[in-house]
């Protein structure tokens, strides 16, 4: 697998796992990821959320640690990043309202880039309109979401990720196995 360059978008309230841990894990194999936040610049932090599944009827939400942003939002070209991982939390809810952010997605799928995305950052994709005629999991709160942008929302288990073309798409961070499985198969093709 050659080494490529990937942007993560990110924001406060980001889920704690499903940012450092794709973020460590792409690194650990080679890649350069580049996290970065509207409105923050590099060594500037986000606060993250722990959502666990506890037996309740939808998630608890327990504070995270800081992450460290690694690059600026500013500036940020999607020409010279080879894949874009979406971390879910809160953070979607918020950053689906930027048009620069909304824009930097778009790129990765009118050029056909590999997309990681996971839990609610199915929401960034709604509304980045990139999900019309594609198959996309997502913490199943969003569903309606993914149904109403055009999509085949995936109800597959927590663990599971799905693949379609270059968007690799999980419901929670139980399934990072797969989901990053999946992704690393892209990003090697």
């Amino acid at each position: 697998m050659g080494a490529k360059t990937i942007l993560m978008i990110t924001g406060d309230f980001t889920e704690d796992y499903e940012t450092m841990v794709p973020f460590q894990a792409l690194q650990a194999v080679g890649h350069t990821v580049h996290a970065v936040c509207p409105g923050k610049k590099a060594g500037d932090t986000v606060a993250t959320a722990i959502h666990d599944f506890e037996g309740d009827q939808t998630y608890t939400e327990k504070p995270g640690h800081r992450f460290a942003l690694n690059a600026d939002f500013d500036g940020v070209d999607p020409a010279r990043y080879d894949a874009l991982v979406v971390p879910g939390g809160r953070a979607p809810e918020y950053l689906r309202l930027n048009t620069e952010v909304q824009n930097l997605v778009r790129h990765f799928f009118d050029t056909n880039k590999p997309v990681a995305a996971i839990c609610h950052g199915a929401q960034l994709l709604a509304a980045a309109g990139v999900l019309e005629g594609r198959t996309c999991s997502a913490y199943p709160a969003c569903q309606p979401e993914v149904e109403l942008a055009g999509g085949t929302y995936a109800g597959i288990d927590v663990d599971d990720a799905v693949t379609d073309g270059n968007l690799v798409t999980a419901p929670a961070w139980p399934a990072h196995p797969a989901w990053l499985a999946q992704f690393f198969k892209l990003l090697d093709q």
